[in-house]
Protein backbone atom coordinates (compact mmCIF):
# COMPACT_ATOMS: atom_id res chain seq x y z
CA UNK A 1 0.00 0.00 0.00
CA UNK A 2 1.17 3.40 -0.63
CA UNK A 3 2.07 5.86 1.89
CA UNK A 4 -1.65 7.78 0.97
CA UNK A 5 -3.31 4.94 1.28
CA UNK A 6 -6.95 5.10 3.04
CA UNK A 7 -6.40 1.93 4.38
CA UNK A 8 -3.24 2.96 6.39
CA UNK A 9 -3.10 5.38 9.17
CA UNK A 10 -0.03 7.29 10.09
CA UNK A 11 1.68 6.40 12.70
CA UNK A 12 0.87 7.68 16.40
CA UNK A 13 -2.96 7.92 14.69
CA UNK A 14 -3.96 3.77 15.63
CA UNK A 15 -6.05 2.72 18.00
CA UNK A 16 -3.31 2.22 20.59
CA UNK A 17 -1.96 6.07 20.46
CA UNK A 18 -5.32 7.13 21.05
CA UNK A 19 -5.65 4.69 23.78
CA UNK A 20 -2.87 5.81 25.36
CA UNK A 21 -3.79 9.45 24.80
CA UNK A 22 -6.73 8.45 26.62
CA UNK A 23 -5.09 6.75 29.80
CA UNK A 24 -2.31 9.41 30.32
CA UNK A 25 -5.69 11.87 30.41
CA UNK A 26 -7.53 9.80 33.11
CA UNK A 27 -4.10 9.67 35.00
CA UNK A 28 -3.73 13.31 35.08
CA UNK A 29 -7.60 14.37 36.05
CA UNK A 30 -7.13 11.30 38.83
CA UNK A 31 -4.24 13.25 39.70
CA UNK A 32 -6.21 16.52 39.97
CA UNK A 33 -8.70 14.96 41.79
CA UNK A 34 -6.24 13.75 44.15
CA UNK A 35 -4.74 16.81 44.80
CA UNK A 36 -7.90 18.92 45.26
CA UNK A 37 -8.89 16.08 48.09
CA UNK A 38 -5.96 16.62 50.03
CA UNK A 39 -6.65 20.36 50.15
CA UNK A 40 -9.50 19.75 51.25
CA UNK A 41 -8.61 17.41 53.84
CA UNK A 42 -6.30 19.73 55.32
CA UNK A 43 -8.94 22.35 55.48
CA UNK A 44 -11.15 20.10 57.76
CA UNK A 45 -7.75 18.91 59.93
CA UNK A 46 -7.83 20.93 62.98
CA UNK A 47 -4.59 19.55 65.21
CA UNK A 48 -5.13 20.12 68.50
CA UNK A 49 -1.84 22.37 69.38
CA UNK A 50 -3.59 24.83 67.10
CA UNK A 51 -6.95 27.66 67.64
CA UNK A 52 -7.32 27.91 64.10
CA UNK A 53 -10.85 28.71 63.30
CA UNK A 54 -12.47 25.27 61.71
CA UNK A 55 -15.01 27.19 59.00
CA UNK A 56 -11.82 29.83 58.39
CA UNK A 57 -9.76 26.69 56.84
CA UNK A 58 -12.24 24.68 55.81
CA UNK A 59 -13.21 27.73 53.27
CA UNK A 60 -9.85 27.98 52.60
CA UNK A 61 -9.58 24.32 51.46
CA UNK A 62 -12.58 24.21 49.59
CA UNK A 63 -11.75 27.01 47.57
CA UNK A 64 -8.07 25.50 46.81
CA UNK A 65 -9.91 22.49 45.60
CA UNK A 66 -12.35 24.45 43.23
CA UNK A 67 -9.38 26.92 41.54
CA UNK A 68 -7.43 23.33 41.38
CA UNK A 69 -10.40 21.72 39.96
CA UNK A 70 -10.96 24.49 37.26
CA UNK A 71 -7.26 24.77 36.62
CA UNK A 72 -8.01 21.15 35.19
CA UNK A 73 -10.83 21.68 33.06
CA UNK A 74 -12.88 19.66 35.84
Amino acid sequence: MTANSPYEQPSGHGPQSSQEARVQALETQVQALAEAVRALARGLEQPPSQDTVLPKEAARGARLAHEILLAQGL
